[in-house]
């Protein structure tokens, strides 16, 4: 179908191409088209499904269709995912080909060939479709600004993902030379509903450019039916895990019903035990079922995507890799297996169904614990009162700014007075004072007090004022470690005469010997060798052998679900009748724990002293998630230690955490002398906590960032207990020799931000304090205190074990 483009404004051209594809524009794409037209810059909110892509894609390309002589790049498009790409390299050419426009859309990410590489680095497409981490190696070329010489927009898609995270620095910064080399630049985003969507695009915009932007929002009201799988009868004595797997037979009717299923799952090892387990139930499944999570090869992902849209596929499992927008229409039922953890986490799952503004998205909520039944209703009512995360910004990442100023250094070097001004602009450096920049550059340029014996540490070199990077060594070695995303060092999984499979960590493989049996990517596989950072294997027809697990695995519950679970637990405690059916089904664990304990109101903390045979267990509820109840409980743990000679072990989830001694905890005259109390906290958060080991994890992860230690070149990766080596060995120097270090000085504040939660640490002990303390001392463990301690015995044992453990204290504690 071929349209002719006829001289009229580049709006009514819009309108044009919607009309004759016998669409109807929508209120927020017109109100889009009119801002980006008039020059402005912004940020669109709308649902999946509603057309948010052609809302600024559509402009763009009618603007550019009415002004060909504007030769170069116009257009840069950034996705924080690869798999989103393809889908908005169709839309672009749609409209490019049924126009017969002479504009050339091309993709540069991680996948992309050495060969159109080559052919963007001397000129780059009309439309760059691209990844953070590929626009930076773009900034490292050394005709950076004539490629970006005609840039008359720069898109941030689903920049609700990238916002709080480094990647979303790296747009800051990206961003901010983008702006330097072109004033006039147009800079908008593209996010799902956060709570604070007016901060995030000042995020993006940065606070100086804020003021003329617009934030439009998609007045559609998106309809979400959550249908909860309950078991016939819930266990009076939960614990996280085993529930969902119980249910097998339920979801495996589910998908037979539906044409296609996405089944979430929060982890990629749950991703992995799923899709055995239905394999293992319904054989037929068998090439009609796949898997999907951000550790299988990108041949087998892009597969996977490929076969969701045409149809081919009847079921998905998959993980967040498959949470963002790319337009899978054909999926009609989704799953979700676990607490999301947060609302927007679960909306923007939903929506992958019913991808249509006028359709109903519906999604089954299968809890692995009985209380996670809660969540589901605390789910529904806060979609019911649109109660949405916000997503906290970054702030003070000086490992993301020393990369910068490297990649700037690889590039066409840098004006360190310019770029100042620049990275200034931004909000995570907003607060960088100017002796802390000048302390930043000597550190990259000089390797500082600490690191100046070293050559690798002598980044720059000054000529005429600019800074460039000292050799070519150094520039090769830092094109390939450009990026963020960091964790334990992977092994390539690859058959022995064959592809490959895809990458676990290291860890992992360790554990294994020749002949191990294992499941990845839904195949049994046995290990035939390892050699160096490559793991051979072959098939086996069993389905047995230990799952990969993954750093990272635990999401955490947001402020929000916390608040709307406490809301929901309050309601089961004072109500007698329920708007929501999971409530009248976790009753028999509510009456359990009101006739051992107590079930705490929204004004009452609960905390439960009790003896069994692992010891004096002590156990406090504040339902604030897990981080916060890791930081609580290192906190009581210091000030009761700091009072009695007492030691603990620490275990939490999200609903509560304990504290265990061999010895009976004084929890009365531990309450009466300050314990939460809310002077010297952060001192005694950090006293209580082994922060220098945390700060130390913390620091391994900076210093693959800024560059400090190198993961190797590809074929010969660096292993991770070498890298563990160095990176400890650099902390200690600067422990030693340069405390003020802003690197050094960052990991501490790492654990205390976003680690241990510090903010909200002191909000729920603020909370904690306006409370009223319920002290019960139970005969025996509570339904609410079982969790908790399985998950503390998680630890040390394996699955089998556990399960016979399990059931014993499940017996004892009837």
């Amino acid at each position: 179908m071929e349209f002719p483009l006829k001289k009229t404004t580049d709006f009514d051209a819009c309108l044009d191409w919607m009309r004759l594809r016998s669409w109807t524009p929508l209120s927020f794409q017109k109100e889009a088209w009119e801002a980006l037209l008039a020059g402005k810059s912004g940020l669109v909110n709308a649902p999946t499904g509603s057309g948010k892509t052609y809302s600024l894609m559509l402009p763009s390309i009618m603007w550019m269709a009415h002004r060909r002589e504007v030769k170069g790049c116009k257009l840069i498009w950034i996705t924080p995912i690869r798999a989103l790409a393809k889908e908005i390299k169709q839309s672009a050419e749609r409209v490019i080909e049924e126009l017969n426009l002479p504009f050339s859309v091309g993709i540069r990410s991680g996948d992309t060939s050495d060969q159109e590489r080559a052919a963007q680095r001397k000129q780059l497409p009309d439309i760059l479709i691209t990844t953070p981490e590929s626009l930076h190696l773009l900034l490292a070329l050394r005709n950076a600004s004539n490629n970006f010489e005609s840039l008359q927009w720069c898109i941030v898609d689903e920049w609700h993902d990238l916002i709080g995270t480094k990647r979303g620095v790296m747009m800051e910064l990206a961003l901010s030379r983008l702006r330097g080399i072109r004033p006039s630049l147009a800079i908008w985003a593209i996010s799902a509903t956060i709570g604070n969507l007016e901060e995030a695009a000042k995020v993006l915009l940065g606070e100086r450019s804020f003021g003329s932007a617009v934030v439009i929002r998609a007045a559609i009201e998106k309809k979400l039916e959550i249908i909860s799988l309950m078991p016939e009868e819930v266990e009076k004595m939960p614990w996280a895990g085993h529930l969902g797997i119980k249910m097998v037979d339920r979801v495996l009717e589910i998908v037979r019903q539906s044409k296609s299923t996405l089944i979430f799952t929060n982890t990629r090892a749950q991703c992995e035990i799923w899709y055995r387990q239905l394999l293992e139930k319904d054989m037929s499944l068998s090439g009609e079922m796949a898997m999907h999570h951000g550790s299988l090869a990108k041949e087998m992902r892009h597969w996977v995507e490929d076969a969701i849209s045409d149809g081919r596929l009847k079921v998905v499992v998959c993980t967040s890799s498959l949470d963002l927008g790319v337009d899978f229409a054909p999926v009609e039922t989704i799953i979700q297996i676990g607490g999301p953890k947060g609302i927007a986490r679960f909306l923007q799952r939903a929506g992958r169904s019913g991808h249509r503004p006028d359709s109903i998205s519906t999604i089954y909520f299968l809890p692995t614990h009985s209380l996670e039944l809660m969540e589901a209703a605390a789910l529904r009512q806060a979609i019911r009162e649109k109660f949405v995360e916000d997503k906290t910004p970054m702030i003070r990442c000086f490992d993301v700014l020393v990369q910068y100023l490297t990649t700037l250094s690889v590039g066409e070097g840098f004006l360190p007075e310019t770029i100042f001004e620049e990275v200034l602009s931004t909000h995570c450096f907003q607060t960088m004072t100017r002796d802390e920049w000048k302390s930043l550059i000597f550190f990259t340029a000089t390797g500082g007090l600490s690191l100046g014996a070293y050559a690798d540490y002598k980044k720059f070199i000054e000529k005429e004022g600019r800074y460039h990077i000292a050799n070519q060594r150094l520039a090769r070695r830092h094109r390939l470690s450009i990026g963020t995303i960091v964790g334990d060092t992977m092994v390539m999984v690859k058959y022995q005469k064959g592809g490959l499979i895809g990458h676990v960590e290291e860890s992992f493989i360790a554990a294994l010997n020749e002949g191990d049996k294992f499941w990845f990517a839904g195949i049994g596989l046995e290990l035939i060798r390892v050699k160096e950072l490559t793991a051979y294997v072959k098939k086996t027809d069993k389905m047995t052998g230990k799952i990969p697990s993954w750093q990272g695995g635990r999401l955490p519950l947001s402020s929000k679900m916390s608040h709307m679970i406490r809301t929901k637990l309050n309601e089961v405690a004072t109500q007698t009748s329920f708007l929501d059916p999971e409530l009248s089904k976790v009753l028999p664990i509510i009456a359990l724990q009101e006739k051992r304990s107590h079930v705490p109101r929204m004004d009452e903390f609960l905390i439960e002293v009790f003896k069994s045979n692992d010891g004096h267990h002590a156990v406090f509820y504040p339902f604030e998630g897990r981080f916060v109840h890791e930081g609580l409980a290192s906190l009581f743990a210091y000030r009761i230690g700091r009072l009695f000679p007492i030691s603990f072990s620490l275990a939490y989830n999200d609903y509560g955490f304990e504290l265990l001694s061999d010895q009976e905890i004084p929890i009365e005259e531990a309450l009466g002398s300050a314990l939460t109390d809310e002077l010297q906290l952060e001192a005694d958060v950090i006293n209580g906590v082994n922060s220098t080991e945390l700060a130390k994890r913390k620091f391994r992860d900076i210093a693959a960032i800024s560059g400090l230690v190198f993961k190797g070149f590809p074929g010969q990766p660096i292993k991770d207990r070498h890298l563990q080596t160095s990176s400890s060995l650099i902390f200690k120097v600067f422990e030693d020799y340069d405390v003020q270090n802003l690197l050094y000085k960052q990991s501490y504040e790492e654990v205390l931000l976003y680690q241990l939660e510090m903010p909200r640490l002191r909000e729920a002990l603020k909370r904690v304090n306006s409370q009223k303390v319920i002290l019960r001392y139970p005969e025996k463990p509570t339904p609410f205190a079982f969790p908790i301690m399985v998950d503390r015995l998680r630890e040390k044992m394996t699955s089998e074990t556990l399960e016979d453990r399990i059931a014993k204290m499940t017996l004892d504690f009837q």
